[in-house]
């Protein structure tokens, strides 16, 4: 995507009330050891994501991690937030110094824990916690069932977030296996559902952006259903479900 592309379709994403954001290329990551080609090469792609976002008007630039190179995690945390801090003051001085977004990962044993994110996030204030609910299932072996663990990672997110700056999620349903993550799935084939997570953000005041990672459209829209439903609403599609349930049914092929 080159510049005026980003403009153009940022214009078109306003007109039609969507909010944007960028996902920066996988090997755009902080922390390298080594101040060699791949890490210039890393620092250019997140620069450039930058740019796309400012031109787009995007929220912010969603970008992984990386990884623990053979260190502790407090290491690795220093590593990343000192290199982005670097990269700051060179977004700084093109006028693209964008709000960034560090995703949670999916794989127990790696870097990018929801306290890795929370802890970044926390040194580096444009840095944003991006809560990827599938992942931390993944990780959790399943554990994000109820409201309860949905609200504790928002709570960590809300003590970083900036005031008024809205969560951003990432929400599909997710296979895994070892708390690992293996794939996205349509929703209702796995485990995790999107009413905790409604519940959840009902107790904060803060806007959320939630992004579907779902394979399909159908699962998208269920996804969106769930988050949006009242108490109310859902309420009367029981009953409705309940007394339709004994009424006979016509099929139309």
């Amino acid at each position: 995507m080159d510049y005026p592309w980003a403009t153009r379709f940022g214009e078109l994403a306003r007109e039609a009330k969507i909010v944007l954001s960028v996902h920066a290329p996988i090997a755009g990551f902080m922390g390298h050891i080594e101040r060699d080609k791949k890490q210039r090469m890393a620092v250019g792609m997140l620069d450039h994501s930058a740019g796309i976002a400012k031109a787009a008007g995007a929220e912010l630039v969603v970008f992984h991690p990386g990884f623990l190179l053979g260190r502790d995690r407090a290491g690795t945390i220093a590593s990343v937030s000192e290199q982005l801090e670097e990269l700051r003051a060179r977004l700084e001085g093109k006028d693209r110094a964008v709000p960034f977004g560090v995703e949670v990962m999916g794989r127990v044993n790696d870097f990018g824990s929801l306290d890795d994110v929370i802890a970044i996030a926390g040194r580096c204030g444009w840095v944003r916690p991006v809560l990827d609910f599938a992942h931390m299932h993944a990780t959790s072996d399943g554990a994000f069932t109820d409201t309860a663990p949905f609200a504790a990672a928002l709570e960590a997110a809300d003590a970083v977030l900036e005031p008024k700056a809205p969560f951003h999620i990432h929400f599909s349903d997710i296979a895994f296996a070892n708390r690992n993550e293996t794939k996205h799935l349509p929703y209702g084939e796995g485990t995790l559902r999107a009413d905790p997570l409604r519940k959840a953000l009902r107790r904060f005041k803060r806007p959320a952006t939630v992004i579907s990672e779902s394979p399909d459209l159908k699962s998208t829209q269920a996804i969106r259903a769930a988050l949006s439903a009242s108490p109310s609403t859902r309420a009367s599609r029981s009953s409705a479900s309940a007394a339709s349930s004994s009424r006979p049914r016509s099929r139309r092929n």
